[in-house]
């Protein structure tokens, strides 16, 4: 009876030894919050020298982060369950308030992409960039992988939708990425080679076409990528000042709040969607070293998230929104160095927006939801 007894405490002893800590209910990956952290710390450090010191951006970027840290959190605690059972409901939302975009929207510099709610404007474009491919995925996992074509093009479909209301905006650049999101849960789902291969050739074929749809400053941004010099002060003065500002910054740069590209005015956009040039200049090739391996850090500790899940919807969303955010980094980084048209994306967690930060972050907190419930019986 006594040694009964005393195996029963053992075991009890030993159940609360292996309870959960407090920081489990959470749901949030301690690795990847803090590389996220120090990228937004980084962020802000570039925002202040890239707006001239001008410490009311930085504290409302700061901000923004702030909220959007607490969106992330709040989508942690959302079991993978329920974000399956809402994404088709949530995408038909999305693509309600696309079109409401194109009727009642709020332009700037020629492009119609925000609504005006009380005291804020948000743009939809942004919210599909995470809405996409968790619809995606919820038509591909309840179904045997690989798809079959009929599946394939559904989800097809499903992409062309927003892509297109987007593109009317018109917003190339962000209609191209949240394509891509989608078509990258199609490549997790083992789609057959045959398929890729058919649907490149498609694309390929589609290229004259959507020549014809480009608006006027579109195709005088591609053609200015093929030659910039042929217009140095006009549309090609933004590529040719980046350029000039990244060649200047050599190994190590010339120090914080010591760029004259930047610092006179002569690179614009320089908190946007150009504040890598900023970097650049200031801190030469070893600040950008940085930067990139921060975003490499970032992107291996989300596949490595990704490849510990063992249901296909949290695979596909995982794998789709890490890549999303590589191609994100690799488009802006690539335009603004003049391997890439210029299309107007930010650069994650460093350029100035508002929405755009918010949006990553509730990607981010998707994956850590995923993550982290993955041995949750609900």
């Amino acid at each position: 009876m006594k040694k009964d007894f005393s195996r029963s405490m053992a075991n009890s002893s030993s159940h609360l030894r292996n309870r959960p800590g407090w920081w489990s209910h959470t749901h949030l990956d301690a690795p990847l919050l803090l590389l996220l952290i120090l990228l937004c710390a980084f962020g802000l450090f570039v925002l202040y020298s890239a707006t001239a010191e001008n410490s009311g951006y930085v504290m409302r970027q700061a901000i923004r982060m702030g909220i959007g840290f607490v969106a992330m959190l709040f989508v942690a605690q959302i079991s993978p369950v329920y974000l399956e059972r809402w994404a088709p409901w949530v995408y038909t939302l999305g693509v309600i308030l696309l079109i409401c975009v194109l009727l009642f929207g709020v332009g700037a510099k020629g492009a119609q992409r925000w609504l005006a709610l009380p005291g804020i404007r948000v743009q939809p474009s942004e919210i599909i960039k995470v809405i996409l491919p968790l619809t995606i995925a919820y038509c591909l996992a309840g179904r045997p992988l690989p798809p079959t074509f009929k599946q394939c093009c559904l989800a097809i479909f499903l992409i062309a939708i927003p892509t297109a209301l987007i593109m009317k905006q018109p917003d190339l650049g962000t209609s191209l990425v949240i394509a891509t999101s989608g078509v990258f849960v199609l490549l997790f789902s083992g789609i057959r080679w045959r398929i890729i291969f058919l649907a490149l050739g498609a694309a390929a074929a589609c290229l004259p076409l959507l020549w014809m749809f480009m608006k006027d400053y579109q195709k005088q941004r591609v053609l200015t990528f093929m030659d910039p010099e042929s217009d140095p002060l006009g549309s090609g003065w933004n590529i040719i000042q980046s350029k000039t500002a990244i060649g200047s910054g050599g190994f190590s740069g010339k120090g914080w709040l010591e760029g004259t590209q930047s610092q006179l005015n002569f690179l614009p956009e320089s908190h946007t969607d150009f504040i890598i040039a900023v970097l650049a200049e200031e801190q030469g090739l070893l600040g950008v070293g940085a930067l990139i391996g921060l975003y490499l850090l970032i992107i291996a500790r989300g596949l490595w998230m990704a490849s510990q899940i063992s249901d296909s919807f949290g695979r596909l969303v995982c794998g789709s929104i890490v890549l999303t955010f590589f191609v994100f980094i690799f488009v802006n980084i690539g335009m603004v160095s003049g391997i890439l048209p210029v299309v107007g994306l930010p650069l994650p967690m460093m350029s100035y927006g508002g929405t755009s930060i918010v949006t990553l972050f509730m990607g981010f907190g998707v994956i850590m939801s995923v993550h982290t419930h993955r041995n949750v019986v609900i």
